[in-house]
């Protein structure tokens, strides 16, 4: 059986400013969860269905922490979003991931502490598997969309979701890229990750790489003004990117090969008949399919 494509990319100002993009129109979206960071700004591409979320609001009002995430992904949801594609500056940990240069992370770490982390609690408890964060089928797609665009994609790395909004001291930096073994550092993709799974969304992940945090002896500590020249040409072949996910995603779309739009499937524990009302009401949209 299959259903309507709709993208939802969730990144920087820029990424939204896509060429040939029809009936784009910013729209404010409701959810229970709070405010998203922004209106939404959706339209067609080349037939299929888009959805444009500034991670930190237009004009970047909101800090890492701050980030209204499961509103967000909330509000992507009700939008009828299919699939998620998360695109966000992040420091290198490896000399052969340089600057300039596009990971498709395949895993997290996750060391965020001042976030709420599930749309799930008491009066209806649920568990689900994020030993594979990111969708297979979709971070291959972007990938190929990415080498299409004339990008350096590094296919799969290890995300360090640090809090924030600090950069690392070189202890961390050295300890996260010697003996934790990741490949990319950043401040966004927690809890983001997890609660597309919670939704049932596919969720892929592109690091565009601007610096090599501070580990790095030739480059010294993080120099945002750096990061900021290198986060602009970035954007550029950000938006080409995406751009050319339409054409391979298509307009109809299979169920996903590897369960994400089924995650929720054996994962509420809570019995129906002790389920809190007020709670599984502002799940309609993230968990309608199974509670409904």
């Amino acid at each position: 059986m299959t259903t309507e494509t709709m993208i939802g990319v969730i990144g920087g100002s820029g990424l939204y400013e896509i060429d040939g993009l029809e009936n784009a129109t910013w729209q404010a979206v409701d959810s229970p969860w709070g405010t998203p960071s922004d209106e939404i700004l959706t339209g067609t591409l080349n037939g299929v269905k888009m959805a444009f979320l500034p991670r930190h609001g237009r004009g970047h009002v909101h800090s890492p922490s701050t980030v209204p995430y499961r509103a967000n992904i909330d509000a992507m949801k009700r939008l009828g979003v299919t699939d998620v594609i998360s695109v966000s500056a992040c420091g290198s940990f490896r000399e052969e991931m340089a600057p300039g240069d596009f990971v498709v992370v395949d895993q997290f770490i996750d060391r965020t502490f001042a976030r709420e982390k599930s749309f799930f609690g008491t009066g209806c408890v649920a568990h689900v598997s994020v030993a594979h964060p990111t969708c297979p089928r979709l971070s291959a797609v972007c990938r190929q969309a990415g080498e299409a665009a004339g990008i350096t994609m590094h296919n799969g790395g290890t995300y360090l979701a640090m809090e924030g909004p600090q950069f690392s001291t070189l202890a961390e930096s050295k300890m996260y890229r010697e003996s934790w073994g990741c490949d990319v550092i950043g401040m966004t993709n927690m809890p983001e990750a997890k609660l597309a799974r919670e939704a049932e969304l596919c969720y892929a992940s592109i690091a565009m790489i601007t610096d090599y945090d501070s580990w790095h002896p030739d480059h010294g500590e993080v120099d945002v003004t750096e990061i900021i020249k290198t986060l602009m040409g970035n954007a550029d072949k950000g938006r080409d990117m995406v751009a050319r996910l339409p054409d391979l995603l298509g307009a109809d779309r299979a169920p996903c090969d590897h369960g994400c739009d089924r995650a929720l499937e054996f994962a509420i524990l809570t019995a129906p008949d002790k389920r809190d009302p007020a709670l599984t009401a502002k799940l309609d949209a993230v968990a309608g399919r199974v509670l409904m």
